[in-house]
């Protein structure tokens, strides 16, 4: 059945919307508790700002635009997230019909993302900006490809949508521009595209998408920076040769961990016509392959350049989402009958796809027996029915925005304000809400002091909690006496 499924690029679609609206369905039977990505999210989402902090603000207006219509809920973060993440196979279908002749393949390329564990099983997981990310890359490279083969104006502008969504999706897409002129250029033909005038209104349309951000950027830089950067260098400090090679050493083994699955997919479907492959090209294999290498070359500059020491796999995104098109593309310019491989490769979809969901429900469902705990098994619906059997609050200050977002989608009507965010402290309006509800997390499973700078930044606001308590409540699917630890004050009114 799934290779009728993958004969065409529409049968493929119908495949992925029922495999998106199953994955919707297990999020809304899981614990309504929330990842952290999911808890920023509902936290943010009360604000639309031109900025956030040290991620680009895209999924936080898509976000805030859904909940401003429906409310806080798991189906209000569910359904973006996997309605954007279908867009990215869809337009990754369609920049595969640009590249490959054969409607099976073409399909099969669309389908092919199921590969990359980045697309297939972290997405699901907890990745919000990213998800974004990935769809505005499909969408650049579905433009680029067409603007490269059949250009006209319409292709311009996609493009320039492309471009301005995935500079304020993530910041890394900033490169993919470049890198495409750069890797088009050595093309006389494809040259001349980017020289094309109808180059400059796809700027425009680019610029006047981003530009509200950027404004913001100007004046925030060392906010939107601080956090990447952290994430990238360890510690900082160190010989610069060694820093230099631990993080070129940290960028080949997460190119390897990216590359990974997919290789071994296709070399097993494929075999000796996989083989054959890696000796087959045209100028669509060699565009691709100066689009890789290019990418990592830039990498490697920033590594040298920052110092960073640790690359994470989703800042290859939008570099490396390329690769299965890449082998597709191969294949088909070798030549040869790929029938039998395309069935099996087809019939390694579905075991992927049920696998990502069953790990997805496992990983919370069993989590007594892996021996860890996720964000889901924490039960935050207990949480809030505990603190408040005797009075709502009108107000709910957070020690963080995992703690905040949870809150805020256990109490939907209520306000919800973390300390430092949106300005220095409490408004006096809000501080005069009664009763006010302060939450934090617990150090160890059964003790939750406050944290100081929470009780420093609520005496800078004038506030003096009357009432402290901790909380510890067993985890959901938990052993019995792991506990999860809540630390609440009241502030009554006089």
């Amino acid at each position: 059945m799934i290779q009728g499924f993958g004969k065409t690029i529409g049968n493929a679609s119908v495949l992925l919307a029922i495999y998106f609206l199953l994955n919707i369905a297990l999020r809304a039977t899981l614990p309504h508790s929330l990842e952290l990505d999911e808890a920023e999210q509902t936290f943010y989402s009360q604000y639309l700002l031109a900025g956030y902090g040290p991620q680009p603000p895209f999924y936080n207006w898509l976000q805030y635009a859904v909940v401003a219509v429906a409310g806080p809920s798991i189906w209000a973060l569910s359904i973006p997230k996997n309605l954007l993440l279908f867009l990215c196979y869809v337009f990754y279908g369609l920049a595969a019909r640009e590249v490959l002749k054969s409607p099976v393949l073409q399909a099969a390329a669309m389908l092919a993302l199921i590969t990359l564990p980045q697309v297939s099983y972290m997405a699901q997981q907890d990745l919000t900006h990213t998800v974004a990310l990935l769809c505005a890359t499909s969408l650049f490279l579905f433009a680029f490809f067409r603007t490269l083969e059949r250009p006209n104006v319409l292709s311009y502008l996609v493009l320039g949508i492309a471009t301005g969504i995935g500079v304020i999706s993530k910041y890394n897409f900033a490169l993919m521009p470049f890198i495409a002129i750069a890797a088009a250029i050595p093309d006389r033909e494809w040259r001349r595209r980017i020289f094309d005038w109808r180059i400059l209104p796809a700027s425009i349309v680019a610029l006047t998408i981003t530009l509200p951000h950027l404004l913001w950027l100007y004046g925030n830089m060392e906010l939107a920076s601080a956090g990447t950067l952290s994430k990238m260098v360890d510690g900082g400090e160190g010989n610069g040769v060694f820093q230099a090679a631990e993080g070129l050493l940290s960028l080949v083994i997460t190119i390897v961990a990216f590359a990974v699955l997919p290789l071994v997919i296709f070399a097993a479907a494929f075999r000796r016509d996989f083989l054959r492959s890696l000796s087959a090209g045209d100028r669509w294999t060699r565009l691709m392959e100066r689009m890789i290498i290019i990418s990592l070359v830039a990498i490697v500059v920033v590594i040298l350049v920052t110092g960073a020491t640790h690359i994470r796999e989703r800042w290859l995104d939008p570099f490396l989402l390329v690769l299965p098109l890449y082998f597709f593309r191969k294949l088909e310019v070798a030549g040869g009958d790929l029938s039998l491989g395309i069935r099996r490769f087809l019939g390694s979809v579905p075991v992927l796809m049920a696998l990502v969901m069953v790990v997805l429900a496992v990983r919370v469902a069993g989590a007594e027996y892996i021996g860890s705990y996720t964000k889901l098994n924490v039960p935050f619906a207990d949480f809030a029915k505990a603190m408040t059997n005797k009075q709502r609050p009108a107000l709910i200050v957070a020690s963080d925005r995992y703690v905040g977002g949870n809150l805020r989608l256990q109490f939907r009507d209520v306000p919800v304000m973390i300390s430092g965010f949106p300005g220095s402290g409490i408004p006096a309006d809000a501080a005069a809400e009664r009763p006010l509800l302060v939450v934090w997390r617990g150090r160890t499973p059964k003790d939750a002091p406050m944290p100081a700078d929470l009780s420093n930044w609520l005496k800078n606001s004038g506030i003096e909690p009357d009432e402290i308590g901790t909380l510890a409540l067993p985890y959901h699917f938990g052993k019995d006496g792991d506990t999860f630890a809540l630390g609440y004050a009241w502030l009554e009114r006089k």
